[in-house]
């Protein structure tokens, strides 16, 4: 989720952002093993990509965000996408667990993360990468239940942590680059939920249906 770094949601306690976000995490993995080889094919919310590229993107940043959690980051073998083939599912839920595993190890909220798709000339702490981490597959979960037609609701505690972080990710022109995860933010509809709310702010359409 390449990005530049505005201010900082409202700390939350860093056990309980970890909690929160291996069941965003795990809840991900469950959506994508619904996933059928002719299912990889299929348009996404996010522009240009196939339900092939994102699990490709989504699996990718798993490992790279493991890396940083083991003090790693930067060596870009970590972050490197592979298309999605036969093993794909699996690759997926494997990766999951090793992000998750990751981030359980961190011995603090102030551990240093080296992510070089967020800034090459600074680290992030570990409660900003996690909760960076979380809301990218609170969207992405969206996104790959939206391509399946299937519903998607994360808990309410979950949105609630969700949405600020959602609100502290930049905009500006970096929301235009082609490939990028989030699309410049859209006003949200009247009396929208929360997580309609979390989808406008990061350029996603909560009608959005596969063609």
């Amino acid at each position: 989720m390449p990005m530049n770094v505005k201010g900082s949601p409202d700390p939350v306690d860093f056990d309980r952002l970890r909690d929160l976000h291996a069941r965003v995490i795990r809840d991900s993995a469950t959506l994508v093993h619904r996933i059928a080889p002719a299912d990889l094919a299929r348009p996404t919310p996010c522009a240009a990509w196939t339900l092939a590229d994102l699990l490709a993107h989504m699996t990718a940043q798993h490992h790279g965000f493991a890396a940083a959690a083991r003090g790693d980051g930067g060596d870009p073998a970590h972050w490197e996408v592979r298309p999605a083939d036969g093993d794909a599912l699996a690759r997926y839920g494997e990766a999951a667990e090793r992000v998750v595993a990751a981030f359980a190890a961190v011995d603090g909220p102030d551990r240093a993360f080296d992510l070089p798709e967020f800034s090459r000339d600074r680290t992030l702490r570990a409660e900003r990468a996690v909760g960076f981490h979380l809301i990218d597959y609170v969207v992405h979960g969206w996104d790959v239940a939206r391509s399946l037609d299937l519903p998607y609701v994360p808990e309410p505690d979950v949105l609630a942590v969700a949405l600020p972080i959602a609100e502290a990710v930049p905009g500006g022109e970096a929301r235009k680059a082609p490939g990028g995860p989030f699309g410049p933010e859209l006003p949200p509809a009247e009396g929208a939920d929360p997580l309609d709310r979390i989808l406008a702010v990061l350029g996603r359409r909560a009608g959005w249906r596969p063609c």
